[in-house]
C-alpha cells in the first residue's frame, strides 16, 4: 500500500456508473450559483468517497465535499394501476474554489 493521502482505488468501470445523471432543476441551479456545487443522481449504494472519485475522474476537477440526500419514491396512480417512482439518491458535490464544471451543454 502506498502511503500519502487517502486516495482509495475504485474500479473505474464502477465509477463510470456511479453518476447516473446530472440534476438540472431550479433548486440545483440555485445551489450551484450559491455554493459552487453540482447535483447528480447517483446509484443507491454509492458511497461519498466513490462519488467524489467519480466526479474527479470524469470531470477532472477538485472536489471539496459531497453531501448525499436519499429521496423516497412517491406513489403515483395512473387510472386504476398504482405505480411508484424510484427512490433517488442525490449527491451535492461541492467544488473547491476556482474550479468549474460545465455540465449544461450551452456555453456559459
Amino acid at each position: 500500500m502506498s502511503h500519502g493521502h487517502n486516495k482509495t482505488k475504485f474500479d473505474e468501470g464502477r465509477l463510470m456508473q456511479v453518476l447516473v445523471a446530472p440534476i438540472v432543476s431550479e433548486k440545483a441551479t440555485m445551489v450551484a450559483e450559491k455554493s459552487n456545487a453540482v447535483t447528480f443522481k447517483v446509484l443507491q449504494d454509492a458511497s461519498k468517497p466513490e462519488i467524489k472519485a467519480a466526479v474527479e475522474l470524469m470531470f477532472k476537477v477538485e472536489v471539496q465535499g459531497v453531501s448525499v440526500v436519499n429521496t423516497k419514491g412517491k406513489t403515483k396512480r395512473f387510472g386504476k394501476s398504482i405505480g411508484r417512482r424510484d427512490n433517488v439518491r442525490k449527491a451535492y458535490v461541492t467544488l473547491k474554489a476556482g474550479q468549474e464544471l460545465n455540465i449544461s451543454g450551452e456555453a456559459a
